[in-house]
């Protein structure tokens, strides 16, 4: 089977699809929704563990996509990179969101006394465990050590990484997750 025949079975190609919705084709952008969907959903369960948050990313993203038709650049001809990284960026936002959330619902919340000894604890614990995590950063080959000490313990976006280090977003998101695999093997089961 030639290229050409596949392209046809496929449809075309991301790139046309997304010329197409830039003038406000709402067929394009359907056909590009269809073929990326569960792609986009399964990543985003991946990020959150939960369905209903994915589908509420799915969203989130595809209206993102909509609203941003005449902006976004693709990758390789694939809208897939760009998804993703809206997606991300949205789980990060939510995440973010409702981490204040929390917080402020505890401060709001009636304060019961602290037992020092629970803090001082709790911190003991935090420092030793990321001790060991630093500990195990530290053997690991450069490039991975890199984006450990960026990604992981700095909280640096893939995409800034992949600017600070002059490779692809790709390159960063797939060492992040070698590196985080390989921690996972060299630290204790209750520290990461």
């Amino acid at each position: 089977m030639t290229e050409t025949t596949e392209c046809a079975d496929l449809g075309p190609p991301d790139s046309r699809l997304w010329d197409r919705i830039a003038q406000g084709d709402h067929a394009a952008f359907t056909e590009l929704f269809e073929r990326h969907a569960e792609a986009v959903w399964n990543y985003a369960y991946r990020l959150t563990a939960s369905w209903s948050q994915a589908e509420d990313l799915l969203s989130a993203t595809f209206l993102t996509a909509w609203r941003k038709r005449g902006e976004a650049r693709l990758v390789r001809d694939s809208a897939l990179p760009w998804l993703y990284t809206v997606t991300a960026n949205r789980a990060r936002t939510e995440w973010r969101a409702s981490r204040r959330a929390v917080r402020l619902v505890s401060r709001l919340a009636p304060q019961h006394e602290r037992d020092h000894a629970d803090e001082v604890a709790a911190r003991t614990d935090a420092q030793r465990r990321l001790a060991v995590v630093v500990t195990a950063i530290a053997t690991l080959p450069p490039s991975e050590r890199e984006i450990a000490q960026l990604c992981l313990l700095g909280d640096v976006s893939t995409a800034d990484a992949a600017t600070l280090l002059g490779i692809a977003e790709s390159s960063v998101r797939a060492r992040v997750s070698r590196t985080r695999a390989r921690l996972r093997d060299l630290t204790p089961e209750d520290t990461l």
